[in-house]
């Protein structure tokens, strides 16, 4: 798949020494981390599927840090931001970026267990098989009781809940039939069939959506 063309793209080569500003990290990180201090625990081993910039790592660090993080990415040049983030905050409960195709089967066994997985800004931007298959993983990645939040925008009864969602989906769906906006009643049924329960689904700020998923505990 050719890379995408997306809002953001132009802007996504300014760098910070070495570390790289994505304008859409910092226009959405507050929301998410005040969901991540809502939910997170506050020990434990924490996945981020898809850090990007690594622009949201640090902050999760910062509000956990007694929690182990683990950033990823399958992208070269991602892996490399992010390493430079990790290096720039000192953080030492960062592990070093690793690579990860979440849309293939099997990591969620092969890298779990986790106390928590962070998704933000993915599924869109992924083939929809790829999307279904990493929602399926969460169940074998999540430790008992382990906590998944799922962030980004979604359609509500198959359709964009603005015009600028729906161009932003045309144009991905333009660009590859297999992209675009998932639904938010397939995405729950997805983690559900994969063994989490979707606690809630919080409405966030520009429409977009965070799914709290919570795998069983175990029983004595």
């Amino acid at each position: 798949m050719s890379a995408l063309v997306l809002p953001d793209t132009a802007a996504r080569a300014r760098q910070h020494g070495p570390c790289r500003l994505a304008p859409s990290a910092l226009r959405n990180i507050d929301p998410i981390l005040a969901q991540v201090e809502a939910h997170a625990p506050k020990t434990g081993r924490a996945l981020e599927i898809a850090s990007g910039s690594g622009q949201h790592v640090v902050r999760f660090a910062g509000v956990r840090p007694y929690v182990s993080w683990q950033p990823t990415d399958l992208s070269s040049a991602n892996l490399a931001a992010i390493e430079g983030w990790r290096a720039a905050s000192g953080a030492a409960n960062i592990l070093p970026p690793v690579t990860l195709d979440a849309g293939a089967a099997g990591w969620g066994t092969r890298l779990g267990p986790f106390d928590l997985i962070v998704l933000a800004n993915l599924l869109h931007l992924i083939p929809d098989q790829a999307a279904d298959t990493l929602l399926g993983e969460l169940g074998p990645a999540l430790a008992p009781g382990g906590t998944a939040l799922i962030y980004g925008p979604f359609l509500r009864d198959g359709q964009p809940t603005s015009p600028g969602d729906r161009r932003f989906h045309e144009s991905l769906r333009a660009q590859d039939s297999r992209l675009g906006y998932k639904d938010a009643d397939h995405v729950a049924a997805c983690i559900a069939a994969g063994g989490p329960e979707v606690a809630a689904r919080i409405e966030m700020p520009a429409n977009n959506l965070m799914f709290i998923a919570r795998a069983p505990r175990q029983t004595p």
